[in-house]
């Protein structure tokens, strides 16, 4: 056998086996997505979302508590209004009194050194579920759209939030948002995450039983991207980088590892994130409960994927499985 076939003796050991990655999955690239109802002793269980529940807020030190002390390092907030008065604008969204502001400020109070992001969407909060305003015709009104994106934005940097992370997928809002950071002088002590490449996906369902966001009507094809649209994708994240964004995220995950390559040569110079969503969590799930394979086998064999698509790597994933990864991965 020629010496140039023999590449079994890089990684006949473990830690040599290691080596060959670019990048090893760490606790701090974990960002865990929590659900905040606005009953504030709340703590109901998801059912298509294993292990996962909606919080109150007077929840939150016992829930959170355990997984900072295993290296907790950031959380993004969804609020679940459910008993408020949903209206064609959204107005719940940034109420002061609602479930993400009171629960940033009861993190920032508890957990000082704790990262929260705030996502940024109207659909739970609109009395039709979709993200932004709309038209008599049913279709979308971008520009009262993004205005009222950019109020919710502001107000989350406002109570605390370190990051607003708008998942609405309208045209324009990076920097409608980024503008009006800049101009409540917020601008350089609140990170703008951006949904650039964020699909129209089977994969959300979960999440919709969760948050209580499905349309009421129609579907989210109009915004969020075509599952073949490379080219809308590579566009779309071009634009959320010149528009002032500092974080760019591809959703979901496991089927678009091209979009997330395509994010880091794109924009090398950008931390680059990801979101393993609720019908992939569930998908590793089911397929464990079935005895096709070991749950934390394939947790790490997804989300290391994710890390492989580009050269340095997936900088921040944000998955469900957060909590599982504080326990086995290394300190």
């Amino acid at each position: 056998m020629d010496i140039s076939s023999i590449l079994q003796g890089g990684y006949h050991h473990p830690l040599s086996r290691s080596w060959q990655g670019r990048r090893q999955l760490t606790k701090s690239m974990f960002m865990y997505p929590i659900f905040i109802t606005d009953d504030p002793d709340a703590s109901v269980v998801i059912p298509t979302l294993p292990g996962q529940r909606r919080w109150g807020v007077n929840q939150l030190e016992g829930f959170l508590g355990p997984l900072v002390q295993k290296g907790l390092s950031s959380v993004i907030l969804f609020g679940v209004p459910l008993n408020c008065e949903k209206d064609a604008r959204g107005t719940p969204a940034d109420d002061e009194n609602g479930p993400v502001i009171q629960a940033i400020k009861k993190i920032r109070s508890l957990f000082p050194t704790l990262y929260i992001a705030c996502d940024v969407c109207l659909c739970e909060y609109t009395s039709h579920g979709h993200c932004g305003f709309l038209h008599s015709n049913g279709t979308i009104n971008t520009e009262p759209s993004v205005e009222r994106l950019a109020e919710v934005a502001l107000n989350y940097a406002i109570a605390g939030a370190h990051c607003v992370a708008p998942s609405d997928m309208m045209d324009g809002r990076i920097k409608a948002i980024k503008r009006k950071l800049i101009d409540a002088g917020l601008g350089n002590r609140c990170t703008l995450m951006s949904y650039s490449a964020k699909f129209a996906s089977a994969l959300y369902g979960p999440f919709r039983d969760a948050a209580g966001s499905a349309p009421a009507f129609g579907n989210r094809k109009c915004y969020q991207l075509p599952p073949t649209a490379k080219g809308l994708a590579r566009r779309a994240i071009q634009r959320d980088t010149g528009e002032g964004a500092d974080i760019i995220m591809v959703k979901p995950s496991l089927p678009y590892l091209d979009i997330i390559a395509d994010a880091a040569q794109l924009a090398p110079d950008h931390p680059i994130a990801c979101y393993q969503v609720s019908g992939e969590f569930a998908m590793i799930h089911a397929g464990a409960a079935a005895g096709v394979y070991d749950l934390e086998t394939m947790a790490f064999e997804t989300t290391e994927s994710m890390v492989r698509a580009v050269t340095t790597g997936a900088t921040l994933i944000l998955s469900y499985f957060t909590p599982e990864f504080l326990v086995w991965l290394p300190a």
